[in-house]
């Protein structure tokens, strides 16, 4: 596998762009508008928010999915049309059939997705006003994914996009995506939209159970804050045109694609997590020595996601008892007196907890190894080979300062 340019671009027969239609508030010049097409038809899987309150655009898309078939995802920031009625969805399903009708494909082949802020109707009327200028904006190149990942950026900082390429049955396969998250991050999901591109031929079921395993272990040991989202969507489509044979489940290749899925999902993974809102630092939590994964996986999650635990990070304090409480909240057993803690970075390695207790240790060498801009926080329980790892980020005053006045 080799990490390639272009993003959803890079995949053979889809193309992409972006352009500003006026959705954002404001003087603001960014993008808003962006889609995403294949030239041929494509098998799709798709995941969405475990929110019980979901965006019309969820709604819209898992109908327009059910089919297993797509051809194109129109993407719109600045507005999460979420919480507005059935005018709402009225400007989701429009969303899709103005797309379908430049596109000259049926409506159900397209999908929709929002971002933005909650409870404001979506102006429909700017997006059909512009739907021309989407279309010609599409490109097959870096430019054309440039410009539909910053018509999809709300608060993010930071472009988040990767694509590989493999061999699969002597063919290149390509596999490109783009993410948009910062804020509004907790597993399951979050304020993140993830659009996936792939040329390889594989059937749908295939697809489905790669897409669902990469997720499990990405997207899904995400946190930034605590919030699920009602928008929330990961969307792979897949074309065939690499001209590999059909990969299905029981064949050698698919656990080659499976890998390179789940690369690229971690991948984006770890972008959004260094770029949560105010954040200054990525956070990497591991668990190893429990009973199964599960329960490492659900001791990481509560660390990571402990906001006593985030501020430490953010102080460089190697306050450890509040990863030990943090675990002890998680719901799961383990042996507490057999939890070693470490805390490392470029910076080095330091032993601060053993056998879930105190031990002597330098403050200037913790502080130091917490100051850097990634730091891991490394438990190590007793318990069986479970392990698991799970991605944050620290937590600051710039965060409540962006969210203070999200809607101004």
């Amino acid at each position: 596998m080799k990490e390639i340019k272009g993003g959803v671009c890079a995949a053979e027969g889809f193309t992409a762009g972006g352009i500003r239609c006026g959705i954002k508030k404001g003087n603001s010049q960014k993008k808003d508008l962006a889609l995403i097409y294949s030239l041929k038809p494509c098998i799709v899987s798709a995941m969405f928010t475990t929110n019980k309150v979901q965006a019309a655009c969820i709604q819209v898309s898992k109908e327009n999915i059910s089919d297993r078939k797509l051809r194109a995802v129109i993407v719109n920031s600045g507005n999460a049309n979420a919480c507005t009625g059935d005018e709402g969805l009225a400007a989701a399903k429009r969303m899709a059939h103005l797309a379908s009708n430049v596109l000259e494909v049926d409506a159900k082949d397209v999908a929709v997705a929002s971002t933005g802020v909650i409870g404001v109707p979506l102006p429909i009327e700017v997006i059909e006003k512009n739907i021309n200028a989407l279309k010609a904006s599409l490109r097959d190149d870096e430019t054309g994914n440039a410009d539909a990942l910053e018509a999809i950026m709300t608060t993010d900082t930071r472009k988040k996009e990767i694509a590989v390429e493999i061999e699969i049955d002597g063919k290149a396969v390509r596999i490109g995506a783009m993410a948009k998250g910062s804020g509004m991050i907790h597993p399951n999901m979050a304020t993140m939209l993830c659009f996936i591109t792939t040329d390889a031929a594989i059937d749908a079921a295939a697809l489905e159970k790669s897409l669902n395993s990469a997720v499990k272990h990405s997207f899904n040991r995400l946190t930034v804050d605590g919030d699920t989202s009602t928008n929330d969507m990961v969307l792979i489509m897949a074309n065939g045109e690499a001209g590999n044979k059909i990969l299905t489940e029981s064949d050698v290749d698919f656990s080659t694609f499976n890998k390179a899925l789940e690369y690229v999902c971690i991948y984006l993974t770890r972008l959004m997590a260094r770029d949560g809102e105010g954040a200054t630092k990525l956070v990497t939590v591991t668990v190893t020595g429990a009973s199964d994964d599960f329960i490492a996986e659900k001791l990481a999650k509560s660390a990571a996601s402990s906001s006593l635990v985030k501020t430490a990070c953010f102080g460089a304090d190697a306050n450890w008892g509040r990863v030990l409480c943090a675990m002890g909240y998680a719901g799961v057993d383990f042996n507490a007196e057999k939890t070693t803690v470490n805390f490392k970075s470029k910076a080095g390695t330091i032993k601060v907890c053993q056998d879930g207790k105190s031990i002597s240790f330098s403050e200037e060498k913790a502080k130091e190894i917490l100051s850097e801009e990634e730091i891991e926080i490394c438990i190590s329980l007793e318990d069986g080979r479970g392990s698991a790892e799970v991605w944050g980020c620290d937590l600051t005053y710039d965060y409540v300062k962006i969210n203070g006045d999200y809607r101004s």
